[in-house]
């Protein structure tokens, strides 16, 4: 199982890194490794430096995930903090699996990557050091306490793209 897994993590970096020299709407695209399971205490965190600027542009929350991932939908806590200290705040929910229980995203293998919108055409007002925190929130149904540490989730990933192709 090990052995695929890594066949499968070496392939998806290899035509990941292919489509990205070819990607020309990319800002900023980042991934953090989750290792044993996403503990609901555990924070992910991207840090990024920006200009202030009217011009649009798109932010994702990209989520690779395997057959282990046993929930049909991800809620995350997504908190970005502005240069100044303003703070955003958003609890997100997204589909993850077909209504038959196989799970959505692209991939050839058992590890889908799926790009989420997390905001549309937004601007960034200030000029510096902003940080985008992600917390899963996933819980069972009829709990009140989330779901301890949640497996299946291999990476999350932070992405800002530019809306005019270069």
């Amino acid at each position: 199982m090990k052995k695929k897994m890594l066949k499968n993590s070496v392939l998806l970096f290899l035509f990941a890194s292919m489509m990205i020299s070819c990607d020309k709407t990319q800002i900023f695209d980042e991934y953090h490794t989750i290792d044993d399971g996403w503990h609901r205490d555990s924070i992910i965190t991207f840090n990024f430096e920006q200009k202030a600027s009217k011009v649009p542009v798109n932010l994702f929350i990209n989520v690779r995930n395997n057959d282990d991932y046993e929930f049909s939908n991800l809620f995350l806590i997504v908190k970005m903090e502005q240069p100044k200290g303003k703070i955003h705040i958003d609890t997100l929910e997204y589909q993850m699996a077909n209504p038959d229980g196989t799970l959505m995203g692209e991939g050839w293998s058992d590890i889908k990557e799926s790009k989420l919108w997390y905001k549309e055409k937004a601007t960034f007002s200030e000029t510096g050091n902003y940080k985008v925190s992600i917390q899963q929130a996933v819980r069972q149904t009829g709990k009140v306490t989330g779901v301890e540490r949640l497996n299946g989730i291999t990476e999350i990933g932070f992405r800002i793209e530019s809306l005019e192709k270069k």
